[in-house]
């Protein structure tokens, strides 16, 4: 195994880069924990789910600067970046990450909006007279 795996992930306009070492499980966003960066229990099991589908919770220290996009976006990036670090470690992760989605960069963006249009889709009301 490598001493220092750094990775990138995205997912919206948020950028995660991760740096992981091996250590007691120690999750750094931004310079602050895991639990104190989001409020919602639901992003933290987001950013967890590499970590817990490969039981390796408390195998590695990772130190993760995101920017960009919202908290949803930025737990997005950070799951793409950790899923990242455990393949560099161990390519036997690779299957299991791969059925549960998690190497795959979730391209869906918001969309542009129109000419004509109050939003990307949203028009004013159609009237026939």
């Amino acid at each position: 195994m490598a001493d220092i795996i750094q990775s990138t992930g995205r997912r919206k306009t948020s950028v995660a880069r991760c740096t992981m070492v091996s250590g007691k499980g120690e999750i750094l966003v931004n310079g602050r924990s895991l639990d104190e960066y989001f409020n919602y229990d639901t992003l933290k099991v987001i950013a967890k789910s590499p970590l817990e589908l490969t039981e390796n919770l408390n195998n590695y220290d990772i130190k993760i600067n995101v920017n960009g996009g919202g908290y949803t976006g930025q737990a997005g990036a950070i799951r793409h970046a950790i899923a990242r670090a455990l393949l560099i470690a161990n390519p036997d992760y690779r299957q299991a990450l791969k059925r549960a989605g998690f190497l795959t960069r979730d391209s869906r963006k918001k969309e542009r909006k129109k000419p004509g249009f109050k939003k990307a889709r949203k028009s004013s009301q159609f009237s026939k007279r």
